[in-house]
């Protein structure tokens, strides 16, 4: 059974009011990840994420492209052990 992973991310640019948390659900809807994403007051977006690690890492490509509108200037990543918390992927306010 692969292993699943956690990814903790903080995306930064012109990623706010270009409907990037939208396009960050459609990324999760399609690597099949469970988490959130949510903007930050700082003008960034941060996402958590769980699956196998080769979903993941499409997920980090898609992120560093982004939504039309969008741009994207830097995708900083931690990576954890999952803890399966999450049920399914979420937008937070």
């Amino acid at each position: 059974m692969p292993v699943q992973r956690q990814l903790h991310a903080f995306v930064s640019g012109q990623v706010q009011g270009v409907n990037f948390r939208l396009f960050v659900r459609h990324l999760a809807a399609i690597h099949r990840l469970t988490g959130w994403v949510k903007n930050l007051e700082d003008g960034r977006v941060e996402a958590v994420a769980e699956c196998e690690e080769k979903n993941l890492k499409e997920f980090v490509r898609g992120l560093e492209q982004g939504p039309p509108g969008a741009q994207v200037e830097k995708v900083e990543c931690t990576w954890h052990a999952a803890t399966g918390e999450f049920k399914g992927f979420e937008k937070l306010y």
